[in-house]
Order: structure tokens, then sequence, then C-alpha cells
């Protein structure tokens, strides 16, 4: 077991060093952050910008690997460079990816765990009422694209607070309220209050994703020698398909986690932006207009890692459910 996770984590270095690197020489290579000082009035003269672009390493008249070299030391540091505004990138990053990944992993929770709920129910009540009625549902869902189900969700929850509870319950923008002061629980309330949304946006097109998923490995198994033993040993249908049924149903899905949480980082940035969260995702969106590379890089770095830690979970699950993995 030991040797095995070893194994793994030592090809997920790999893997972000490489992710790493192809994110910077791509953002290096596609964005101008030349361009930012054209449009300045008065225009500077060119010898201050390749002095400025020179002290941010983002200079285009440097070599693209001498760039890297020097990106890719300050990393090693933990010096992710300076915005093309010259703030150090860390210091932007460290509030935002509280943001972000509170955010996601939320989504992530709520999404998996109300997913394989849904999908083992469906497969066990199979061609039933609940089945048909939830297969059209998921499928709804999936073809529904998160800008839609975001905006969607605020005009539902504006509708519902004006109409149903006559008061905000649902807050459709931003992480809190500005200006709020009160107590601890009234501030934790309101932080929950804006988290709502923003959570079922993320969540519902995982929730979708993992029922279909988990509902045809329930099928597999249902029928299964092992289950009809465990029946024949004394379990109850009850037991039997939650100890063994759902236990082994549970292994591919736990394999497909580490997919399903990259994609939740792209709905996320979208989510972002819409419910105005200023988190990891708004920020690679505004970095990309602004060809601010060491931003682009730095991001692409942390979600690499993020998913690379998802995978490490997938496998610590998959070891946990599946004997064979751990001998």
């Amino acid at each position: 077991m030991a040797g095995f996770l070893a194994r793994r984590l030592l090809n997920y270095v790999v893997l972000v060093v490489v992710a790493a690197s192809l994110a910077y020489l791509l953002a290096a290579t596609a964005l101008d952050p030349r361009s930012n000082y054209a449009q300045r009035t008065p225009k500077p003269p060119p010898a201050v910008v390749d002095a400025q672009l020179t002290a941010l390493n983002l200079n285009d008249k440097t070599p693209l690997l001498q760039r890297y070299a020097t990106w890719a030391g300050g990393v090693l540091h933990g010096d992710f460079g300076r915005s093309v505004g010259g703030a150090p990138v860390n210091d932007d990053l460290k509030r935002r990816m509280g943001v972000t990944f509170r955010l996601v992993m939320l989504g992530m929770v709520f999404g998996s765990l109300f997913g394989v709920l849904l999908g083992a129910f469906a497969a066990v009540r199979q061609y039933g009422w609940f089945d048909r009625l939830s297969t059209a549902l998921c499928f709804v869902l999936l073809a529904v694209p998160v800008v839609v189900l975001a905006n969607t969700l605020i005009l539902a929850g504006s509708w519902a607070n004006e109409h149903v509870f006559r008061t905000l319950v649902f807050m459709v923008s931003g992480e809190y309220s500005i200006g709020l002061e009160a107590g601890f629980w009234r501030q934790l309330l309101d932080r929950l209050q804006h988290l709502i949304l923003p959570t079922i946006s993320l969540s519902l097109g995982l929730v979708a994703v993992f029922s279909r998923y988990q509902r045809n490995m329930m099928l597999d198994v249902l029928g299964a020698d092992f289950v009809r033993t465990a029946r024949a040993k004394g379990l109850t249908r009850r037991q039997a398909l939650i100890k063994h049924a759902l236990r082994t149903a549970l292994i591919p899905v736990a394999t497909y986690f580490a997919f399903t949480f990259a994609a939740l980082l792209m709905g996320a940035t979208f989510t972002e932006k819409i419910f105005g969260w200023h988190g990891l995702g708004e920020q690679l969106i505004n970095s990309i207009f602004s060809n601010d590379v060491n931003t682009v890089a730095a991001i692409s770095l942390l979600a690499a890692v993020a998913v690379l830690c998802a995978s490490l979970a997938s496998d610590l699950l998959q070891a946990a459910l599946d004997p064979r993995v751990r001998a």
C-alpha cells in the first residue's frame, strides 16, 4: 500500500512540473504584456517599456527559455513573480485561493454525495417513477451550461426572495454583505446565504454526472453472485445492498472523482464571475485579458496541484474500498 501511494505521488509530482511548465510557456507565447503600454496616454518611450518588462520578467525580447528559468527558479522558492501592475502575485493568490477552494470543495462534497445516493436509489428502483424522473432531470441538467444554470438560479433566487420569503434569503452577488456590522453568528449566516446559490450551481451538474455513473455501476452488481450469497447468509436486502453492492459499485466511481474535480474547477471559473466571487477563476479571466503571464501561470500551477491532490484522494478512497489495492 505504501509503495503504491509512493509511486503515485512521484508520478503526480512529475505531472505537476510538466503541467506548470507547459502553462507558463503557452502563456508567455500567447499573451502580449507589451500591448498594455501601447494604450497608455502619453505613450511611454520604448526603453522605459523594456526596462519595466525586464524587471517583471515579461520582456518578449528576452529568450523564452531564459524567462522560464527565471520564473521556475522563483517558484521553487515560493515566489510566483509579479503581475503586470507590479504587485506580487503571491499576495493576491493567498486571498483568492481560500475563496475558490471553499466554493469548489462544498460543490464537490454535495455534488458527489447526493449524486451517489440518487444513482444508487434509482438503480434499486429501476424503471420505477423515481428512476425515470431522476433520469430525465439529470439529462436536462447535463444539457444546460453552467453559465445558463447560474443565471437561472439568480433569477429564481430573486423571485423567491420577493414572492415567497418576502425577505432576503438567497444572496445573489458577492461572498458577504459589505459593511455588515453584526455578531459572529449573524455574519456566519450572511456568508451561508451567499454560499447557497453558487454551491447549488456547481453541485447540480455533479449530481447529474455521479447519479448516472453510480446507477450504471450499481445495476452491474445488483445481480452478482456475492450479493445473492450475502442474502443467503442471512443479511437483509438493505444490508446486502449497502455493505456489499454499494461498496463494490463505489470503486469505479472513486476513480472518476479526480476527473470531475477538474471539470468543477472549470465550472467555478464561470460561477465566480457570474456571482461576483473574487476567486482564482475570476482572476484567471481578468489576467488573460490583461496579458498577465505570471498570474496565469501561477493559477494554472495551483489548478494542476489541486487536480492531482484530488487524484491522490481518489487513490486513497479506492484503496479503502478495494482490498486488492491495499494488498
